[in-house]
């Protein structure tokens, strides 16, 4: 008689099961390359970023102000320009720039003389803005563009504000208050922050829903710190101040709500200067650590300029930061204290080292 060959039952389940194997191997695998290409076009896209500030420097003297509040603000409203839309020709986007009524400001509204005057460009998103490997479709301000790449303003605010390099022009009485050149960035260029990343707000989310314990979306939130300091820019003794508040920040309960969840990247195009979350961020809490404002002044919501508001990012373990010489470093979660604060001043007179971060 003639006998069919073919697989038995076990065979079959032995294939099955190493192919299974195999998949659980690659998946990895194919993930973690695809996070480095993301990764990758994160970094050229802040060398960009770098770039752009370099040229803005050689055509303007100086480094763009985070935000020219009061003299280009909105009629009551507040806010103004940033510094995205000042390197505008600097990112090759010269017809946007162009577009732009900087007589009407970035948040005119029907109920201003000039009503959606600039609605063209805030809508518009612009792609070099984002990191690929934030996650998040909707844009927290829909329908305006949002960001991911944010500006250094120094810090921590309740020692000094904007002591860092993307600072306003003008603010009150402040002592560190741009224009900024590099000159003026005594620290030197290799050794201080120009930009770094943030991920963006949740669109449609209630302003407590959020809690500290919700992992990612705890990042992209704003929390009040358990501990209130109420006054800023206290000067070099409040150095004991600012570690109690980065501490507080840190041992925030899990169920803690927060109080903000849509003002991370919430305009790409506006400004003001006591508002952070929106186009900034400081070195106050390490990288990856929580957005934690302080209950004791105004302006919550956005940070405040006394509130720690550090970078974050979906790449594991740290973040990418653009140095004010144009070149990228990653800086892992980890890094100690007094080396994070050192990198966000241009002037403080710090010491570090290369091993430091």
């Amino acid at each position: 008689m003639r006998h069919r060959r073919g697989f038995t039952l076990i065979e079959l389940l032995v294939v099955i099961a190493i192919i299974a194997v195999l998949i659980a191997l690659l998946l990895p695998a194919v993930q973690s390359a695809r996070e480095a290409a993301r990764r990758s076009q994160c970094v050229n896209n802040l060398k960009q970023l770098g770039l752009a500030v370099h040229n803005y420097q050689s055509a303007m003297g100086c480094l763009p102000a985070h935000t020219t509040y009061p003299t280009a603000q909105v009629y009551s409203s507040g806010w103004s320009f940033n510094w995205t839309v000042s390197i505008l020709p600097q990112m090759e986007l010269q017809s946007m720039f162009n577009a732009f009524n900087f007589s009407a400001g970035a948040n005119a509204a029907a109920t201003t003389p000039l009503g959606y005057a600039n609605t063209t460009v805030a809508y518009t998103q612009v792609g070099s803005l984002l990191c690929p490997s934030d996650g998040k479709l909707q844009r927290p301000g829909s329908p305006n563009g949002t960001m991911n790449y944010m500006g250094n303003t120094g810090g921590p605010g309740h020692v000094y504000r904007y002591t860092g390099t993307i600072v306003p022009f003008a603010w009150t009485a402040q002592r560190y208050l741009g224009p900024v050149d590099f000159a003026s960035i005594t620290d030197g260029t290799s050794n201080t922050a120009l930009f770094s990343e943030r991920l963006i707000g949740i669109l449609g989310a209630a302003a407590t829903s959020i809690h500290a314990g919700d992992g990612q979306d705890a990042l992209r939130a704003v929390f009040n710190n358990t501990v209130s300091v109420g006054t800023q820019d206290q000067g070099g003794g409040a150095l004991a101040t600012a570690v109690s508040f980065a501490a507080g920040c840190k041992t925030l309960a899990s169920t803690a709500a927060s109080i903000a969840t849509v003002t991370n990247g919430n305009n790409w195009t506006k400004g003001y200067p006591q508002h952070q979350s929106n186009s900034t961020y400081n070195h106050y809490g390490p990288p990856n650590t929580l957005n934690c404002a302080d209950p004791g002044e105004t302006n919550t919501t956005y940070c405040g300029y006394g509130g720690s508001c550090p970078p974050n990012s979906n790449h594991s373990g740290g973040v990418n930061m653009c140095m004010t010489d144009g070149s990228v470093k990653f800086i892992k979660n980890s890094i100690v204290q007094q080396a994070w604060w050192a990198l966000g001043s241009r002037a403080g007179g710090e010491v570090l080292s290369a091993d430091s971060f």
